[in-house]
């Protein structure tokens, strides 16, 4: 079977072998709301598993999240504004200085934006606020998405990268503690044994994983990075995502 090539194929080339195997089965099982392959996949039950995160106590006792901007977590966005959170969500692909959004659902009211509309992708970036990390409020809770992941705490996305240099530079700013906890809504197909996904220094582990069927407290043993490991930082990355380059221009 040809590889489905994405622009950051091979980066490691046994987690795209995983990532493509994932993409494959989720097609297959029918358990994909749209083509999966290149993306952090659409799963089916993504409302449920949202429902689910949202009994946990991690849930309950935030104030402040941040998530990631893929489809699979939208009804996780919409849930956090829905519970009177404050919501934050990476501009995709970090290519603003201002990189993430600030939403609320006392901001949308004020512009009489619904809190499903306020809750998309599009809708979080063009009502949200502009935010660098500076004028952010520590985070409580950290939604990450993957394409496949363990119940160790093992995971991977799509393989740019984002989620972990997004993690690292919050890590760098204080607004990512040691204890925050860092979870996942994943089909349960995107579940794999420990030894098919190795995790490497500069990956952050998962604290939870909730699927449409069950809610997985990994009580991972796995390292969290220090900080941004800049060695593995990509040249590419340099170059198109901007707040990255003034971070080194100001750390070095």
């Amino acid at each position: 079977m040809m590889l489905n090539i994405t622009p950051w194929s091979d980066r490691n080339h046994k987690k795209e072998q995983l990532r493509q195997r994932i993409w494959q089965t989720l097609k297959d099982e029918g358990a994909a709301q749209r083509d999966p392959f290149g993306h952090i996949p659409s799963f089916v039950g993504a409302e449920t598993a949202a429902q689910r995160l949202a009994g946990l106590e991690i849930w309950q006792a935030a104030q402040v999240v941040k998530c990631n901007p893929d489809s699979p977590q939208q009804p996780v966005r919409f849930r956090a504004l829905a519970d009177g959170k404050v919501l934050y969500m990476a501009v995709p692909q970090l290519t603003q200085l201002d990189c993430f959004v600030e939403v609320t659902a006392a901001a949308l009211e004020a512009r009489q934006v619904s809190l499903a509309e306020g809750s998309t992708m599009a809708g979080a970036l063009r009502h949200g606020r502009p935010v660098r990390f500076e004028q952010m409020q520590k985070i409580d809770l950290v939604l990450v998405g993957c394409v496949a992941v363990t119940t160790a705490g093992g995971r991977t996305g799509k393989g740019a990268g984002f989620a972990d240099l997004e993690l690292a530079m919050l890590g760098e700013f204080g607004l990512v503690q040691r204890e925050t906890p860092i979870a996942t809504t994943v089909h349960d197909l995107q579940l794999v044994a420990d030894t098919e996904l190795e995790m490497q220094a500069h990956d952050w582990p998962l604290n939870w994983i909730v699927t449409p069927e069950q809610e997985v407290d990994t009580q991972t043993v796995l390292p969290r990075p220090k900080g941004l490991d800049w060695a593995t930082v990509q040249p590419d990355q340099l170059e198109q995502i901007p707040i990255l380059a003034q971070l080194r221009n100001s750390f070095h």
